[in-house]
């Protein structure tokens, strides 16, 4: 397999489409439409080491409970359940963007980052963004001053029975990296790092 040519389709501030062209294992050329947050994207640049956006896991060591975040968005035109999360600012390193990103979204302050994922991938067929997981702890109050009129959030303190009623439940939209985490701390009372 091979990147033959890639094609910008559209021009936007954080987002755009590319048309790659490529060969298949048989040498025959094919097309493969995905969006990427980099210009070039980064199967062109090359550049993978650099995540486009952080997702924190942040433990309340006060209230001794998971936070996470209920939070509408709009392609699901819904609210989702998921962890405070955001892009990465250029020149911010990943644990300023991870003490800002929770503080805006949910006021509460990191105390101490406690595990760091390399950049990952969750939807590698559709884009090339890749994300850090954070690991922290945290405390504080819980405000909303920090959201912008774009953001609608909630948070929540979850324990380990909530948990697990939530990974069980069929109603609600939940980020599947946040039902993987609450799996985890509803059946250990663990978050996993």
């Amino acid at each position: 397999m091979k990147i033959e040519f890639v094609k910008k389709i559209t021009d936007y501030l954080h987002l755009n489409m590319f048309e790659i062209t490529y060969s298949d294992t048989n040498g025959r050329e094919k097309i493969w439409s995905f969006a990427s947050r980099n210009d070039p994207p980064k199967c062109v640049s090359g550049h993978f080491e650099t995540p486009d956006a952080v997702v924190i896991v942040p433990y309340h060591t006060d209230k001794k409970q998971l936070v996470i975040i209920k939070e509408f968005r709009v392609p699901l035109g819904d609210y989702q359940y998921g962890f405070p999360a955001g892009l990465v600012d250029a020149g911010e390193t990943i644990e300023t963007s991870v003490i800002r990103e929770l503080k805006e979204e949910t006021g509460l302050v990191m105390t101490q980052i406690n595990r760091l994922s390399p950049p990952i991938y969750s939807s590698s067929g559709m884009t090339d963004e890749s994300i850090v997981m954070a690991y922290v702890d945290c405390s504080g109050e819980v405000s909303n001053e920090g959201n912008t009129s774009s953001e609608d959030i909630e948070t929540i303190f979850v324990s380990p029975d909530e948990a697990r009623e939530l990974c069980c439940n069929s109603q609600i939209k939940c980020d599947v990296k946040t039902w993987l985490v609450l799996s985890v701390y509803g059946e250990t009372g663990r978050v996993n790092w």
